[in-house]
């Protein structure tokens, strides 16, 4: 097992999900606990469990403090777990990145840009460079990878159930140019049209409503609480407090009620989409 002497130019090499699991399985074992006792005493499913144990999943950072605790492992499993996914996403948001493969339900609500799974390649990439101009290319390339890599949860027919609410300036605001623009919105219509995810327009007529700043992400899940993501500039936060996951979820559903109707919302994103398709013929 990989240990606090094998290191490369004073960084910690990284540890596969895998080697992790195994040493969860074997530290568990040693401790005389079940899959069943040790997710009672860490406060998680024995599934859950299984599924860390088997390289699937990954911990949160409190799963993993509190699995060290209760192990009497130092702090191994909570020293390690920023290397089981280096790089791929900012650390704000790579617990719930590890939330959204697993969630059974996604409900979104976007007031500024695409959510990331609904996103194109050629969109993703306009916005990272409109909010990060100087990004290295090479970084860009693989921002862009990964970004896009995650929206292969929907290649799945059946989970997760998506649903996501779409402030119309997300439709307005023209990212990349009305090529790029075109192309977006054509691509959630079609995710629409065949039936993967479902989508809400809440319009500028809806006056005041929850969420006028900010990105927000429901998850429901079969084998643990809901949570919830919030996310602002370069900062985010996962919640699974039962009180605050209630709090956005209403917030949420006072949102959807105010929203145009699924019907009403596609044919205002296929109309917006048009919109940008004149605009690029005429201004090519």
């Amino acid at each position: 097992m990989t240990n606090d002497s094998t290191r490369r130019g004073g960084q910690e090499p990284a540890m596969t999900r895998r080697k992790y699991g195994e040493e969860l399985f074997l530290r568990r074992q040693e401790a005389g606990h079940t899959q069943q006792s040790l997710g009672d005493a860490v406060i998680m499913s024995p599934s859950m469990i299984a599924h860390i144990e088997a390289g699937r999943r990954r911990p949160r950072l409190e799963d993993a403090r509190r699995i060290d605790k209760e192990l009497g492992s130092g702090k191994f499993f909570e020293r390690w777990l920023p290397t089981l996914d280096e790089g791929q996403f900012p650390p704000h948001f790579r617990d719930a990145a590890e939330s959204e493969r697993r969630a059974d339900v996604i409900e979104e609500y976007a007031v500024g840009s695409v959510p990331g799974l609904l996103q194109t390649a050629a969109y993703a990439r306009s916005l990272a460079l409109g909010t990060e101009p100087n990004v290295p290319a090479k970084e860009l390339d693989e921002r862009i990878v990964n970004r896009t890599g995650r929206a292969r949860i929907l290649e799945d027919p059946l989970k997760p159930r998506m649903w996501a609410i779409l402030g119309e300036s997300v439709l307005r605001t023209v990212v990349g140019g009305p090529d790029v623009m075109t192309a977006q919105l054509r691509h959630i219509a079609a995710l629409v049209r065949s039936g993967r995810v479902q989508v809400q327009v809440l319009p500028f007529s809806a006056g005041a409503h929850p969420f006028l700043d900010g990105k927000l992400k429901l998850m429901r899940f079969s084998d643990g609480p809901d949570e919830v993501y919030f996310e602002v500039l370069y900062t985010g936060s996962l919640n699974d407090d039962p009180a605050t996951v209630r709090r956005y979820r209403d917030a949420y559903d006072l949102a959807r009620a105010a929203a145009l109707s699924l019907e009403a919302s596609l044919q205002l994103i296929e109309s917006v989409a048009e919109e940008y398709e004149h605009a690029e013929q005429e201004h090519p």
